[in-house]
Formats: C-alpha cells, sequence, structure tokens
C-alpha cells in the first residue's frame, strides 16, 4: 500500500528538536552538584515498535547481518539518503529508464517505494542511536531498479527474470520481493529464473500482497513455490484488514502497519503494506544467515517459519491467514531448531515437473536381450507404371477371363436347355390325335 507522510511522526521529530539532547539539572539532595540528565530517546527509534516486539534487538546481541547481502528487486534506493550510506554495495536497472546503477527511483508515483522497502531492510541510522535503522543495519544491499506499468520499456515478466539473474550473480544471499501481479499464475520465464535462486542457495522473501489494493487472496510471486511468503499485521499482532491478505502459502506474518521508511529524498514517512512486513523478514533472514553461515537457505527459512509465534486467532498451523505465526528475530537466531533436507515452503522444480510437463525421466534400460528378427523379402518392384482404372494381369487372369468363361457356359447350357424342351412339346403336339 503506499505510504503517507506520518503526523505521529512529524510530531515527534518536532519534539525531539524542542527537547534537544543532555540538559544539565541541579541535584534536589545537592543543589551545588550539577548533573548530566539521560538524553531523551530518539523518536524515530522510538517509533520503530517492531525492533523489540518482534526480538529484532535482542537478535542484535548475536547478529546484525554482517557478510550478508539483500537483493531488493523495487523502484531503486535513493542515492541522498545518509541512512544508505555504506549500505548499498552494487545495483542496476532492468526496467530500460533507471540509472545503470539502480538508484535512480522508477516511476512518478511508487518511486520512493524501493527506498522505504530498503530502509526497513538494512538502514544505517543517522547516528548511533538516532535516525531510522533496519532490521539486518550490517547487512549490504543491492538495488535493481524495476518499473510498473507505464514506467517501464522492458515487460514487467521480462524484468522480474532479469532481476532475480542479475541478483544471484552479483551474490544475494536474501532476495526481497515487495510486489504481486495480483494472480496465482506466473510466466513461464519466471520457472528458471527462481529455480536459478533456488539451486544458489538464495532464501527469497515476497510479499502476499494488500487486500486495500485489490489483493483478496496472494498471487504470483507469493504463489510460487520455495519462496517465503509475508502477511502483515497491526500493532497488535492481529491480522491486517487493509495492509495483508490471505492464502494456502503464507509462511509467516509481521507488522504491516505504522512503518516508517526513508524516502529517495531523505523524508520520513508513515506507510503500511506486506511490502514493508516483507524486508522486515527479508532483515530477520540476513540476521540467521550472518549468525549461522553454515546453513542453507532451506534451513534459514525453516528457522524463520518454526521459531514463530503461532497468532490467537490462527485455526491451523499454517494458517492461511498468519501461516505458521508472528515472526520471532531473537528466536530465529539462537533457537535449537532441528535441520531439514528441503524447503518447507515446497518445491519448484517438482511443480515444474508435474504441472509443465517437462521431459520424463530417461527411459529404464532393458534387462533381456532383444531378439534378432529375419527381415521380410522384398516387395516386388513393377515394371511399369499402370493405371489404376485398368485391369492388371493378375486380375484377368484369376478373375475376370475365368468368370467369362463360365458366364458364356452357362449362357450356352440355358440356350441347349432351352431348344431341346420346344423340341420335346412339339414332337408330343404332332401325336395327340385331332377332334
Amino acid at each position: 500500500m503506499i505510504a503517507r507522510a506520518g503526523a505521529a511522526v512529524a510530531a515527534l521529530l518536532a519534539a525531539f528538536l524542542l527537547t534537544g539532547a543532555a540538559v544539565p539539572v541541579p541535584d534536589v539532595a545537592d543543589p551545588d552538584v550539577e548533573v548530566e540528565a539521560t538524553p531523551e530517546p530518539d523518536p524515530v527509534r522510538s517509533a520503530q515498535y517492531w525492533l523489540d516486539d518482534y526480538g529484532i534487538s535482542d537478535a542484535w546481541k548475536t547478529s546484525r547481518g554482517a557478510g550478508v547481502r539483500i537483493a531488493i528487486i523495487d523502484t531503486g534506493i535513493g542515492r541522498g539518503p545518509v541512512e544508505f550510506q555504506g549500505a548499498v554495495v552494487d545495483g542496476t536497472d532492468v526496467s530500460g529508464v533507471g540509472a545503470d546503477d539502480g538508484r535512480t527511483p522508477v516511476g512518478a508515483v511508487d518511486g520512493d517505494h524501493g527506498s522505504w522497502v530498503a530502509s526497513l531492510a538494512a538502514a544505517r541510522g543517522t547516528g548511533e542511536d538516532t535516525g531510522m535503522i533496519g532490521v539486518a543495519p550490517e547487512a549490504q544491499l543491492l538495488s535493481i531498479s524495476v518499473g510498473f506499468g507505464a514506467s517501464a520499456t522492458v515487460p514487467f515478466s521480462e524484468q522480474i527474470a532479469d532481476a532475480m539473474y542479475w541478483a544471484v550473480d552479483h551474490g544475494a544471499d536474501v532476495i526481497n520481493l515487495s510486489l504481486t501481479t495480483n494472480m496465482p499464475d506466473w510466466d513461464q520465464s519466471w520457472d528458471d529464473a527462481f529455480l536459478y535462486a533456488f539451486d544458489h542457495d538464495v532464501v527469497v522473501v515476497v510479499a502476499a500482497g494488500n487486500r486495500g489494493s485489490g489483493t483478496s487472496r496472494v498471487g504470483a510471486p507469493a504463489t510460487i513455490p520455495g519462496v517465503l511468503t509475508v502477511a502483515g499485521v497491526d500493532r497488535d499482532g492481529e491480522a491486517s484488514v487493509e495492509a495483508s491478505t490471505q492464502g494456502i502459502t503464507i509462511g509467516v506474518a509481521a507488522p504491516s502497519e505504522q512503518l516508517l521508511g526513508v524516502s529517495a529524498d531523505g523524508d520520513l514517512v508513515e506507510w503500511s503494506g506486506t511490502s514493508g512486513a516483507a524486508p522486515i523478514v527479508a532483515g530477520i533472514a540476513a540476521l540467521v544467515r550472518s549468525a549461522h553461515p553454515e546453513l542453507d537457505a532451506a534451513n534459514v527459512i525453516n528457522r524463520i517459519i518454526r521459531t514463530a509465534d503461532p497468532a490467537e486467532d490462527a485455526t491451523a498451523v499454517p494458517d492461511p491467514i498468519y501461516g505458521y505465526g508472528l515472526v520471532d528475530a531473537a528466536a530465529a537466531v539462537e533457537a535449537d531448531v532441528p535441520s531439514v533436507t528441503a524447503n518447507p515452503m515446497g518445491s519448484l522444480k517438482d511443480w515444474i515437473r508435474l504441472y509443465r510437463r517437462a521431459d520424463a525421466t530417461p527411459a529404464p534400460t532393458p534387462t533381456s536381450t532383444p531378439i534378432a528378427l529375419d527381415p521380410l523379402p522384398p516387395a516386388d518392384v513393377p515394371t511399369r507404371a499402370t493405371s489404376p482404372l485398368l485391369p492388371s494381369r493378375e486380375t484377368l487372369l484369376y478373375g475376370s477371363v475365368p468368370l467369362m468363361g463360365f458366364t458364356v457356359g452357362g449362357i450356352l447350357i440355358g440356350l441347349g436347355v432351352t431348344a431341346a424342351v420346344r423340341r420335346i412339346r412339339l414332337a408330343r403336339a404332332s401325336r395327340t390325335p385331332s377332334r
């Protein structure tokens, strides 16, 4: 869901500017001693409720995402904001209208979207304890700019496929896709592109979509087997009415309301949508990969879903609204979770084999020795061309001639019998006396 400027955040920032930082306050017990007051908490950090409520602050005691690359396939990450300094290490454009490094926002309406998403995943803040900070503040970002609708010269399906290949080839450990097609099916070119990511051990995190934007059920790429699909909840941990949706492919839920985001020009906004829930989970995946570099993508996803807190009003696990539950970053990083040998979110390779009619497995090797048969004798070669309307030698010899003989003989016999009968009748008539 497209964000709007947050009045609450603006009020907090104004309050911060008015109060300032450390202010000397006299000690009532000893008026001659001056002590320095505790600095006011940064209003921006205070507004990021998900850091404490979802175990992210506790997870930072173990990992802050160092050594992990998160690819943001979106409208581009702005160059200007100080929160991105040192975070974006590479980028490209696949829309045909952006900058080569992926840092020029694409789209008149959605241009800031990529920066908002990136700031939730790995923003650096504006100081040690000030400014917006991402879930994995030491992770590196790859900025891949795409265009939605008329804001691009390249077909959307082709853009996403190209972006997936580029991200994998440039070292992405986690790929974030905060977008949806609102359709369950996907272009066949995505089969190979997403398989390429899975075969190269990349965690792919996808937004479920928002009812407020017309997504009543998850659409591709959230329907692709193997991706970690993220639903959204409000500040109380209940399913968001507008900023989420439902579907059997949902893996986990994360905050999607009253989120903060850094715009391409550096402005701070409040916004909502699973577009924001997804990078929170992508950041948690980066924390897990940094803390457990020995784990493959399947086990990173498994840790995230198995340590999630089941929602109180969930009807099943996984649930079509919450998936396996609300993410818990600290548990995902620190808990003892049994390993798995397959991606718990499914296998795209198996899906392709079943539904794309992929090449069958090689034919089995025969177990018995084949028997050689004598070849048939060669067919007689006609000596000359004949018309199919004229009788052949064989039909004359074995058909027409005998038939004519039998026919003529029958006629002659019939005539002879008729003549004999007449003679007999005449003879009898001559012997009969007249009266």
